[in-house]
């Protein structure tokens, strides 16, 4: 069963802007040591953070909470796995919310795809809930 659906839209040349100006202030706010580790690496630096920013967003409309209710930035955090793709790892409040979220006897989902096309960074989180003896 779905549990909540978020999708979020972000103008990679204001994250550019906020990056200068902001710089490392803005990075240690919003990101996880694994996310900003990935975005340093990358050429396009501000479409990586971009990406990212915007699966935060989108996963705080999936929980159905938006960034507030004690939930913080660096508590939804874009991991890759060993395969490339893409998903996210909740911890702190925002774990809390999925746990509070999930019926009994389901274990929760997390889907995640992100994009980018200059100027915008885009991504679509999708929570699922399936029976615990279910796997994904």
């Amino acid at each position: 069963m779905i549990l909540g659906i978020g999708a979020d839209l972000v103008d990679i040349r204001r994250v550019e802007a906020t990056l200068e100006r902001f710089g490392e202030r803005f990075v240690a706010r919003c990101f996880t040591g694994a996310e900003r580790a990935r975005s340093e690496r990358r050429a396009a630096r501000a479409a990586s953070y971009a990406k990212r920013f915007a699966a935060k967003e989108a996963c705080a409309k999936a929980l159905g909470t938006g960034l507030r209710m004690g939930i913080a930035w660096r508590e939804m955090g874009v991991v890759n796995l060993p395969s490339g793709k893409p998903t996210l790892e909740l911890t702190g409040s925002a774990l809390a919310r999925l746990n509070g979220l999930t019926p009994a006897g389901h274990r929760p989902v997390l889907h995640l795809t992100i994009t980018d096309d200059h100027p915008w960074a885009q991504a679509f989180v999708v929570i699922e809930a399936l029976p615990e003896q279910a796997r994904a």
